[in-house]
C-alpha cells in the first residue's frame, strides 16, 4: 500500500441474524461442527468429535452478502435454445479475470428522493442521472469501475427493520425498493467500455423486475458487484476498488470481500 493510503473496507457482514441472503432463496446459516469439548444444551448442543478445535460448517448461496455476479447468473448458454441465450452464458466466476474486478472508483450518487418509489417498486436511476454526474465529473472510461452509492446498506441491521432491505420490497411487498439502474442508463455505462459495475443496493436489478438490466450487462459481458456497503467513505473520484471473490467452479456468482485504496 503507497504511503498516504489507507484501505476502506466495503464489504457486509455475513450473520444468520442479518439479512445477508436473497429473501426468496434459502437463508444464510453457519453452524458448530466440531467444538473444543462437548456441551450439552437442548437448542444446541456442541460436540468434540475429532479434536480440540472448534471449526463451523456455511449454508450459503452463491449470492449472499457482498458478491459478484458472473454472466451465467442471468445468461443461458448458446447451445440450450432458450431466451436470451448466449456466449456470455459460458462465463462463470471462475473466469473472470481479477484486472476486471480492480480499477478507480467512478461513485455515482444517487438522492435519495429518486422518484418512482413505491411499496414492491424499486426507483430508477436514469441515463440522464448518469450524464449528468458526467458533466460534472468527466467522462466514464474504459476501465473504470462505476460504484452506484444509494446508501441502502443503511437497511442491512438486526432485527425488524432488517426486513426493509430484500424482504419486504421483494416477499411481502410492503417496503419500497432499492434504486436500481434502468437499461438505458446500464446502456450508458456499457458504450462507454466499461466492464464492472457496482451497486450498494441489494441487486443490481430492479426489486419489481431484475431480469432486463442483468440481461443487458451480463450479456455484453459487463460483471455485477451487488450489496456493497459503505460506499459514502468514497470520494467520487480517485479511490481504487478492488473485488475478491471466491474461486468457485461453475458459479453463476460468489460472495468476496470488497475493499479500495483511498488517499488520506
Amino acid at each position: 500500500m503507497a504511503t498516504g493510503q489507507r484501505i476502506v473496507d466495503l464489504s457486509l457482514l455475513l450473520a444468520e441474524e442479518l439479512p445477508a441472503a436473497w429473501a426468496t432463496h434459502m437463508p444464510y446459516q453457519q453452524k458448530t461442527f466440531n467444538y473444543f469439548a462437548d456441551r450439552d444444551d437442548q437448542v444446541a448442543p456442541l460436540k468434540s468429535e475429532t479434536g480440540p478445535y472448534q471449526t463451523r460448517w456455511l449454508l450459503i448461496d452463491e449470492h449472499t452478502g457482498t458478491h459478484i455476479d458472473a454472466p451465467a447468473h442471468f445468461i443461458p448458454e448458446p447451445d440450450t435454445g432458450l431466451p436470451n441465450a448466449g456466449p456470455a452464458g459460458t462465463i462463470t466466476v471462475e473466469q473472470i479475470p481479477l484486472e476486471r474486478l480492480t480499477g478507480p472508483a467512478a461513485v455515482i450518487d444517487i438522492p435519495d428522493d429518486l422518484p418512482g418509489s413505491e411499496p414492491g417498486v424499486s426507483p430508477l436511476i436514469t441515463d440522464d442521472l448518469v450524464l449528468g454526474w458526467e458533466q460534472r465529473h468527466g467522462r466514464l472510461q474504459s476501465g473504470d469501475i462505476v460504484l452506484f452509492r444509494t446508501r441502502w446498506d443503511r437497511h442491512y441491521v438486526r432485527g425488524p427493520e432488517g426486513k426493509a432491505y430484500s424482504h419486504g420490497p421483494l416477499v411481502t411487498r410492503s417496503e419500497p425498493g432499492w434504486p436500481a439502474p434502468g437499461v438505458e442508463a446500464m446502456q450508458v455505462i456499457i458504450d462507454r467500455g466499461v466492464r464492472c459495475v457496482g451497486t450498494d443496493g441489494a441487486s443490481m436489478g430492479s426489486s419489481h423486475n431484475g431480469a432486463p438490466v442483468h440481461q443487458l450487462g451480463l450479456s455484453s459481458g459487463v460483471v455485477f458487484i451487488e450489496a456493497l456497503a459503505g460506499l459514502d467513505q468514497l470520494p467520487v473520484r480517485g479511490a481504487t476498488f478492488c473485488f475478491a471473490p471466491l474461486k468457485v467452479a461453475r458459479g453463476t456468482g460468489a460472495p468476496g470481500r470488497a475493499f479500495a485504496w483511498v488517499s488520506d
